[in-house]
């Protein structure tokens, strides 16, 4: 017996939505929204979304492609609240934007958006940001030995030391790494607690140089340090060998200012308070940043070459330290690779450099040759692979100065 009921199809959930001042401003996005999700996807204003997605109706969204130009930079408080909206109910946001500042954009991915597509659309660009925001999210997981399991304290007054080349390939990276897993090592019984941070957040290869993998929780951490705590520091922080815990460079490249004075500042505080020494792996170019590590820093270490480029660097950074009364004082110069015991005419040059710049170098390293390199190659500390190397001897007897100082200092300030 056939019925007269007619049956009704079931509407199609929307599974996306448009938020624009006008959609139809951006008719190559209608297009390829219709090519990608057929009827499934929804229009509304700024105004209208976030209204919106904070009903229960949104709950089937699985993203927000924001369309936006030049006339919008005008009100983008409006499109972060859109964009924190849908980030409080676990929506994707891809940013679509026509004749918008490079600055403008960086606010709105730092606030929450995860593609941005210009405008006109590139082909098929637009599925390819589809793909990416809605595929699940899978981190390989830390094997158990690279995992911190050192527990927060937040009783520590940790030295803070601070590395920076004044040129490139000045082997800070190298002193950096190796000084803190000789600080880890300087005693067998109750070793100091040591971290290690690369903030060379563009282009830093302590990862490289201990063999630990980049992970996408140092972004996060980096992204939201106002609501970083003890806990979710020591949790960001991987582990080489159980002694030394390092907080690599992010997975991807990111801008310099992704992080700005108060989020270094919180994370040396939060590391110094945990740690008996803070070591950084400072980036090359001076931030708006830099000033809060050199003030933060207890010494910070300069590393050059005996040649011109390190020699007009270092000029360059006496000069801009001391017209802003910034702690030049705090500079301690280390020239690597440095002339041979036997070499009068290398050791007459250094004399020179250092009275020509106005400077004093007090430590000089020794030239570690092709074995440095091939060392930090293996992902090991030189202690590890080539312990009679003359230049991780020399990083060996800095590290134990650095120790005998502070521990002088501590017991100083205990007889007070």
């Amino acid at each position: 017996m056939a019925s007269n009921a007619a049956l009704k199809a079931e509407p199609q959930p929307i599974l996306a939505c448009t938020v624009s001042r006008d959609v139809q401003i951006f008719d190559l996005l209608i297009e390829d929204m219709e090519a990608a999700l057929g009827e499934a996807w929804g229009d509304l204003g700024f105004a209208e979304a976030i209204a919106f997605l904070d009903q229960p109706d949104a709950a089937n969204l699985r993203f927000v492609a924001i369309a936006l130009d030049g006339q919008d930079e005008a009100d983008l408080d409006t499109v972060i609240t859109v964009i924190a909206a849908a980030k409080r109910r676990g929506i994707k946001v891809i940013l679509i934007a026509e004749d918008v500042s490079p600055a403008s954009l960086h606010k709105l991915l730092r606030e929450g958006g995860d593609e941005f597509i210009p405008y006109p659309l590139p082909e098929q660009e637009l599925a390819r940001a589809i793909e990416r925001v809605t595929a699940p999210e899978v981190e390989v997981p830390v094997a158990p030995e690279l995992q911190n399991k050192l527990k927060a304290t937040g009783d520590r007054n940790g030295v803070v030391i601070p590395v920076q080349g004044l040129a490139g390939g000045t082997g800070a990276t190298t002193l950096a790494v190796n000084l803190a897993w000789e600080l880890a090592n300087i005693t067998s019984t109750e070793p100091p607690r040591v971290c290690l941070l690369d903030l060379d957040i563009q282009f830093g290869s302590t990862s490289t140089y201990l063999d630990l993998p980049r992970r996408e929780t140092v972004l996060e951490m980096l992204s939201d340090t106002d609501n970083m705590d003890n806990e979710s520091f020591m949790q960001a922080l991987l582990s080489f060998n159980q002694k030394l815990q390092v907080l690599t460079a992010p997975t991807d490249l990111v801008p310099l200012d992704i992080v700005g004075p108060k989020d270094i500042s919180k994370i040396i505080e939060t590391a110094r308070t945990n740690f008996d020494y803070v070591i950084i792996d400072m980036p090359k170019t001076m931030t708006e940043w830099s000033e809060t590590v050199l003030s933060a820093a207890h010494v910070y270490f300069a590393l050059l070459e005996l040649d011109m480029r390190s020699a007009q660097n270092a000029l360059r950074l006496k000069r801009a330290l001391q017209s802003e009364d910034l702690p030049f004082e705090k500079l301690r110069f280390i020239l690597n690779r440095g002339p041979k015991f036997t070499d009068l005419n290398g050791k007459s040059r250094v004399k020179r450099l250092a009275e020509s710049l106005g400077i004093s170098i007090e430590v000089q390293l020794p030239d570690g040759g092709k074995q440095v390199s091939q060392n930090a190659d293996h992902g090991i500390p030189m202690a590890e692979g080539i312990a009679k190397n003359p230049l991780r001897k020399a990083i060996a007897e800095l590290a134990k100065s650095v120790h005998e100082v502070n521990n002088a200092e501590t017991a100083k300030a205990g007889r007070k």
